[in-house]
């Protein structure tokens, strides 16, 4: 990596508690996104929220700024829930981008997911299919369970507290608020979930937590890609927040 190329990573204007995960030669990159931070500003002056603290191209899907070095530009390459925490992919080429835009396409992405439930999964493994519809109606997304678009999960119980569950998620497909759905779907609310979740139980385990979050994380997200010619490996992983690992 260049001196030029390393001092772009370096002097990113990172949104708050964001940190850089990793960077490969080609310009890939992951970052580890807190909860409650923007994936991109949806609307002006929404930049100190935002993953990166810059101006964002919707139709180009980029952040663009300008520094000492010049002009700049980073491809969002996914996206993840204001809530959610965790991976997320960005590179600094628009032909690396539009490699991984099929890439995702073509599902050839594996991402693993962690989240405390309300309950207790009936298997210790199971795989989830549903059909969703997803709504978009100004600039909110509500997902259901009674349309005809095809989805897929696969669930694993990690850690049984009782009334509490810590599970894996795996998602096959990549619907709009798909794992919170299906969660929800199956009597297994998603902690913190003000959408689809169980208010009640919400209200209580925040009265005595202390954490309104909604606990879904973004844990793991591996693939192999070809650019330029040459085959490469990228693996990320953003720590499970401390909440996730406190006693219940």
């Amino acid at each position: 990596m260049s001196k030029s190329t390393s001092e772009f990573w370096q002097k990113l204007p990172l949104g708050r508690e964001v940190t850089l995960i990793t960077v490969d030669a080609n310009g890939m990159s992951a970052m580890a996104k807190p909860a409650g931070v923007l994936s991109h500003p949806n609307a002006p002056g929404e930049e100190k929220r935002s993953l990166v603290q810059a101006s964002y191209d919707m139709a180009g899907e980029f952040y663009h700024w300008t520094n000492e070095q010049g002009s700049h530009r980073l491809w969002l390459l996914n996206r993840l829930d204001s809530a959610t925490s965790g991976v997320i992919l960005l590179c600094n080429s628009e032909e690396l981008a539009v490699v991984m835009k099929e890439h995702f396409r073509r599902k050839r992405i594996r991402k693993v997911y962690n989240a405390i439930v309300f309950g207790k999964p009936q298997a210790g493994m199971q795989l989830w299919r549903d059909r969703l519809e997803v709504n978009k109606q100004a600039g909110r997304i509500r997902t259901t369970t009674s349309g005809h678009i095809p989805c897929e999960s696969r669930m694993t119980m990690l850690r049984d507290w009782g009334n509490l569950a810590l599970i894996r998620l795996e998602p096959v497909t990549g619907r709009s608020h798909q794992l919170r759905v299906q969660c929800a779907k199956r009597h297994l609310p998603i902690v913190g979930d003000a959408t689809y979740g169980d208010f009640g139980q919400n209200r209580e385990f925040s009265r005595r937590m202390g954490n309104k979050r909604l606990f879904l994380h973004s844990l793991e997200t591996t693939f192999d890609y070809e650019f330029r010619g040459k085959r490469t490996y990228f693996s990320a992983v953003a720590p499970l927040p401390v909440e996730f690992e406190s006693k219940r």
